[in-house]
């Protein structure tokens, strides 16, 4: 397992409920990277959005800077940001995984989301049932098709966990 990071611009994707925005603001703590949500910039507080138009153009701007970490799957937005980025992390967690993170994060604020989510938004646990069909392949296809890429793909909790701890020991050379 890679121990460092290859350069300053990363992408943090996989299905809702895989800590995504977890890791981004662990991995945020241990490197100074500047952090964008793209949920924070997609959602209002109200639960409606910006449009597309807006949205990209946003993205567009980050995506211009010398650093970052992204933190979101925004599949539509895939080759977009794999074409800006330096390094790939991919949680590739099960269905069942993801619909604990989704269950787990319940009447909790997050920073990544505007509002509380007290029950299961049902457009949500379709997301997380066919991540694993739609998603999935797509992002495998990028990471191939995309050799100089640093990708770093998990597949448990604590993978990634070892991983940000191992680079929290070693924080000296992480960038």
């Amino acid at each position: 397992m890679e121990n460092k990071i290859s350069g300053n611009r990363i992408i943090i994707i996989g299905s809702s409920g895989s800590g995504k925005s977890t890791l981004a603001r662990q991995l945020q703590q241990i490197t100074g990277l500047p952090l964008f949500s793209l949920d924070n910039i997609w959602w209002n507080r109200d639960r409606t959005h910006i449009s597309r138009e807006e949205f990209d153009r946003r993205l567009r701007d980050i995506l211009q800077g010398d650093a970052w970490i992204i933190d979101g799957d925004y599949s539509r937005t895939y080759e977009t940001r794999f074409i800006a980025c330096d390094t790939v992390i991919f949680l590739d967690f099960s269905e069942e995984d993801c619909m604990n993170g989704i269950i787990d994060r319940l009447g909790k604020a997050r920073p990544d989301i505007p509002w509380v989510d007290q029950t299961l938004d049902p457009q949500l646990v379709a997301l997380v049932k066919n991540y694993r069909n739609e998603n999935r392949p797509e992002v495998y296809r990028l990471i191939e098709n995309h050799p100089e890429k640093q990708a770093l793909i998990f597949q448990t909790r604590k993978q990634a966990q070892d991983w940000l701890d191992h680079l929290e020991i070693h924080a000296g050379g992480v960038l």
